[in-house]
């Protein structure tokens, strides 16, 4: 089945598509799609995955032509940036 490895830095987004049997998980994936090898920084035990911006478990299994999503950390609250931008 055809899905697809998406991971996004604020200068570059990459989207990898590639092909896995079926029953197939989200993390199974990730290591197919090699995306690990080439961001370093990403850590699967503290970042979240998800599909089509839906968080999910790394042994969710996939559907065909799904989207593999990794989310990077957030480097401030949405709320407290909200709050920051409405003071200025």
């Amino acid at each position: 089945m055809a899905v697809e490895v998406a991971y996004a830095m604020p200068d570059r987004q990459v989207l990898i598509p590639i092909s896995l049997p079926a029953n197939s998980t989200a993390k199974q994936a990730i290591e197919v799609s090699g995306i690990l090898r080439e961001f370093l920084e990403i850590d699967l035990s503290q970042q979240k995955v998800g599909i089509f911006g839906q968080i999910c478990n790394l042994d969710k299994n996939l559907s065909a032509e799904d989207r593999v999503e990794i989310y990077r950390p957030l480097k401030q609250n949405p709320m407290d940036a909200r709050r920051g931008r409405l003071q200025k």
